[in-house]
């Protein structure tokens, strides 16, 4: 059966540290994240990301969230992968559920989706 889940999310907690910073070369950096979802999907998020940010203000990253919750009546876990990238203050992100991450009512869940986060600000 398909169906389709739209909602809303905030982010909780940002916790980023660099882990590569030569000179002249892009900055590596790592990210630990916590985000509240609602909507058609409710519960909150654990993501880990991988960053790369560019001295032109751009960043490209990779993650992978543990959404713990409901979507409509069933509940469960899943992980989801995010594929992105930061370009005049929009984040631009790309989602997939991870095959068989699926937990409780949710074992089975496939999909993918995306967003774009507008206003936001990349460190330097």
């Amino acid at each position: 059966m398909a169906s389709q889940a739209t909602c809303t999310f905030e982010g909780k907690t940002w916790d980023e540290s660099a882990y590569d910073e030569p000179d002249g070369l892009p900055k590596l950096a790592r990210v630990s994240a916590t985000n509240t979802y609602s909507g058609g999907i409710e519960g909150t998020g654990t993501v880990e990301y991988l960053m790369m940010y560019q001295d032109s203000g751009t960043a490209s990253f990779v993650g992978l969230e543990r959404i713990t919750g409901r979507i409509g009546e069933r509940a469960g876990s899943f992980v989801v992968q995010h594929t992105g990238n930061y370009k005049d203050q929009t984040a631009t992100v790309s989602l997939t559920v991870v095959q068989g991450s699926g937990t409780g009512e949710l074992a089975g869940l496939r999909g993918s989706g995306g967003f774009a986060a507008h206003g936001t600000q990349v460190p330097r």
